[in-house]
């Protein structure tokens, strides 16, 4: 693992984090958006967070990674993490580690992650056929 930082996801970091948020404030009232568009891409924008500061050898297991990791966190919320740490309904830490599990939340990370794969996969084929 080699840290270095990378402009180009980190601005992607930043835009897919205004788009998070974007649809957490102003767009929370359509469903789809609210409960399935923003899970999707959640991992997208872990994985561009990490690839903005650290050189990653094996990108396959980056996404696979992060969709243990996102299991995790809504594994927990079946057990009310949020609230055993302490954390009061409404606060940032409360939204931002959710409050009730969901099989869906969970396809919705493997769909997320299967695009950055596909992706991933597109950009290494197209670099490496230059």
């Amino acid at each position: 693992m080699k840290y270095k930082f990378n402009y180009k996801y980190f601005a992607a970091t930043i835009f897919i984090f205004l788009i998070e948020v974007l649809i957490a404030t102003k767009l929370k009232n359509i469903f789809f958006v609210r409960a399935y568009l923003g899970d999707v891409i959640v991992v997208i924008l872990l994985y561009t967070f990490i690839k903005s500061f650290i050189k990653v050898k094996n990108n396959q297991q980056l996404i696979f990674g992060i969709f243990i990791f996102s299991c995790l966190v809504e594994f927990a919320q079946y057990f009310n993490i949020a609230e055993k740490l302490g954390f009061q309904p409404g606060s940032l830490m409360y939204i931002v580690i959710g409050n009730s599990f969901s099989w869906v939340d969970i396809l919705c990370y493997a769909i997320g992650c299967l695009m950055i794969s596909i992706f991933v996969k597109f950009t290494e084929t197209k670099k490496n056929f230059n």
